[in-house]
């Protein structure tokens, strides 16, 4: 099979309903607001491969909770918008960004600097439209540009009909094409109709409130104490958000370790980050001193021997300095309360009940090192540490990025064997009107159950698998 042909099959697109089967009568519904989510795209995997390579010697960064998915993708979060099962007009905003950066200056800052954050969907008469904002360089001149809501690229769905309804609208490897917009924001590097990577998302449709729906209270945590006071010294709830370290991450979910982890007791997955969540402690004021511990296990398993769990996570802070422990099985270290990594945490302060640190820089422990399998060594940098401790019974917690209801690690081909590793490959020096297959023609399914079942059983969810060269 060509590889053409093998890209003509990995474009089939899928819509499906997931959750309940749904009633005729429901199946037509009016508009209604899409919750929670995730949009899938690595924006152009050549580009990503051009900016980390030899030539451009650059590389990227995440803002907003952006998290990468296996060797090549984004990952987007918090869906907000709507959705109309009568017209199937579809809207979608997710939040995150990512910056990239090369071709370093002898004097400071870089040539090459391009940030495309916010992502939204819109889908109107059959038609997509992928908008982001962006911030670029212009290539050649150095011109700084911003703008929002860009066009970027259209998406081909194909024929497929979206009208209908259910509680997700989910759309696979939708191709996409960059727009003559997208071309000037892009600063230069394309031109227009150039094929960029295709798009993948997920985004949970929240069913109407009926005529007697009524709000759910939701139940106070400390119902007898007054709302503004805190206990003497304890903290009413907290929160730990921790992404490990990227690079392990995507090694896990890679082809060598060809992984995944599982999150149980309470642990959440934010894309990014992992929250172990429902702190206890106390927090002496005076002394700026915490001590809190949280719920939660975060496992990874894979080939290799690998199998790393992580439970029992605290935190401690005094002097200005915190320290995150956990409770580790490994194949290299077995032990309770291992300090992991360490974060400066000067400067902290209660501000409205709540006390908090925002993604910290954090720094790998001896026994961190050596809970990794020696992988890393003692004061590598790992993921930031974001802490928030509720000291009053109405304080608020800072929201997790909301994936939506159905998405998981999902392992993508990557070229490396180790977490860290590079491969030496010269960077492809691709032309403006050059690049990846487009894809061929998109398979129509409805948002009915007919339509559904027959995409189940004759296509499944086929799923585009790319290979990125860091």
């Amino acid at each position: 099979m060509t590889a053409r042909s093998r890209a003509l099959g990995a474009a089939v697109v899928c819509v499906a309903v997931l959750g309940a089967l749904l009633t005729a009568t429901a199946a037509h519904a009016a508009s209604r607001t899409v919750r929670g989510g995730r949009l899938d795209w690595g924006i152009k995997s050549s580009f990503q491969s051009y900016v980390t390579g030899p030539v451009a010697k650059g590389s990227y960064s995440l803002t907003g909770g952006a998290a990468t998915v296996g060797a090549s993708r984004f990952r987007f979060h918090s869906a907000t918008g709507s959705y109309d099962g009568d017209t199937g007009a579809f809207t979608a905003a997710y939040s995150g960004g990512v910056r990239f950066v090369g071709h370093r200056k002898s004097g400071g800052g870089y040539e090459l600097d391009l940030t495309i954050s916010r992502p939204v969907v819109r889908v109107t008469g059959g038609g997509g439209t992928l908008y982001v904002d962006i911030t670029s360089k212009a290539k050649g001149t150095g011109t700084v540009t911003t703008s929002t809501g860009v066009p970027f690229a259209a998406l081909s769905l194909g024929g497929i009909d979206m009208k209908g309804g259910g509680t997700a609208v989910r759309l696979d490897n939708l191709p996409a094409t960059l727009t003559s917009q997208g071309a000037r924001s892009f600063a230069g590097y394309y031109t227009a109709g150039t094929a960029l990577d295709p798009v993948s998302l997920e985004a949970d449709v929240l069913a109407p409130a009926g005529p007697s729906a009524k709000p759910t209270a939701k139940p106070s945590k400390s119902p007898a104490k007054k709302a503004g006071r805190a206990k003497a010294d304890a903290i009413e709830d907290g929160a730990v958000d921790w992404g490990v370290r990227r690079t392990f991450r995507e090694y896990v979910t890679g082809p060598v370790a060809d992984g995944k982890w599982t999150l149980t007791s309470g642990a959440q997955d934010g894309g990014a980050l992992f929250r172990f969540p429902a702190g206890e402690g106390t927090y002496d004021g005076k002394k700026r001193v915490l001590r809190a511990a949280f719920d939660g296990v975060l496992r990874f398993t894979g080939r290799q021997g690998l199998d790393l769990r992580l439970g029992g996570v605290r935190v401690t802070v005094k002097d200005g300095e915190g320290t995150l422990y956990a409770d580790v099985a490994s194949a290299d270290l077995t032990g309770k309360k291992v300090p992991l990594v360490t974060f400066a945490a000067k400067g902290m302060k209660p501000k409205g009940g709540l006390l908090q640190l925002a993604e910290v820089p954090s720094t790998l422990t001896a026994r961190g090192a050596k809970a990794f399998g020696g992988v890393y060594r003692a004061g590598t940098r790992m993921d930031p540490v974001s802490l928030s401790i509720a000291l009053t019974d109405d304080a608020r917690l800072p929201a997790l990025p909301d994936l939506g209801e159905s998405a998981s690690p999902s392992p993508t081909p990557r070229a490396s064997r180790t977490p860290d590793a590079k491969a030496a490959t010269a960077p492809r020096a691709e032309n403006a009107a050059s690049g990846g297959p487009v894809g061929g023609p998109a398979l129509t399914v409805g948002l009915a159950l007919g339509a559904l079942l027959t995409a189940a059983v004759v296509f499944g969810f086929v799923r585009r698998r790319r290979t990125r060269t860091d």
